[in-house]
């Protein structure tokens, strides 16, 4: 089958686009508007852009009544975020938490769950700096400053989506997820968005090493900043001094 979006039906009973690129990891973002109240939505168009420093991304759809989301005004008001991993414990609090409320309701308190502060970003409110809220249970978090936004043209009301892109400041991992040092599937067990109103929860992982023995590539597959600055330092000390003047 073939069908043009917008243009040509596709013929099938639900819209097929969404069920295409699966599974993608949930943007569980937290905010604090400028008037103090918390903020807790999750985002299926989310993703880490690169490393060193590192990004996130994540986009958000305006609303049925052509508004942009409480989520995408906290941020850009206020220039922080963070990032919660949602998890399949968590699952039922991320499905209540994406319910579109009025802006003053605190969907922490409305899931019924604990919060616990960031540690560096912070919101001015009403001539005091507060904190920004995360899930406490969640086993990984990112605080991040607010970088950019590209609007990306839509059709109404829903159709335009604002992309975000954060750089992450802070990291917070839970020991009690790590095995052998590393971040463990099985341990977090991590939910993704598919099509229609599924999930995937990701328990499973298997290994493939890239071909080749380049430690520079493993080094950026990885996402290692202290190997990308490595590597930084060799190329710099490769390169032949350049002559200030003529002799």
């Amino acid at each position: 089958m073939f069908y043009e979006p917008g243009k040509t039906e596709h013929g099938l009973p639900n819209d097929p686009f969404k069920a295409c690129v699966i599974p993608r990891p949930i943007g569980w973002i937290s905010t604090l508007s400028p008037s103090g109240t918390p903020n807790l939505a999750p985002y299926s168009q989310f993703n880490n852009l690169t490393f060193d420093p590192p990004y996130i991304m994540f986009a958000a759809n305006q609303t049925a009544t052509d508004m942009q989301k409480d989520t995408t005004v906290n941020v850009e008001a206020t220039g922080v975020f963070c990032w919660n991993l949602a998890t399949y414990a968590l699952r039922e609090a991320v499905n209540i938490t994406a319910e579109q409320v009025h802006a003053e309701v605190d969907e922490f308190e409305r899931a019924g769950l604990e919060t616990e502060e960031s540690r560096i970003v912070e919101v001015l409110v009403k001539g005091k700096k507060r904190r920004v809220p995360m899930v406490k249970s969640s086993p990984i978090k990112f605080e991040c400053t607010y970088y950019s936004t590209i609007r990306l043209p839509g059709n109404p009301p829903m159709g335009s989506a604002s992309v975000i892109i954060g750089r992450v400041i802070g990291i917070h991992i839970d020991e009690d997820v790590l095995t052998e040092g590393r971040i463990d599937v099985r341990k977090t067990v991590p939910i993704a968005r598919c099509g229609y109103f599924e999930y995937a929860a990701v328990r499973e992982v298997f290994e493939m090493r890239l071909p080749g023995d380049d430690p520079n590539r493993w080094a950026g597959l990885e996402g290692s900043i202290r190997g990308n600055r490595d590597m930084q330092r060799i190329l710099t000390s490769a390169r032949p001094l350049s002559r200030c003047c003529s002799w």
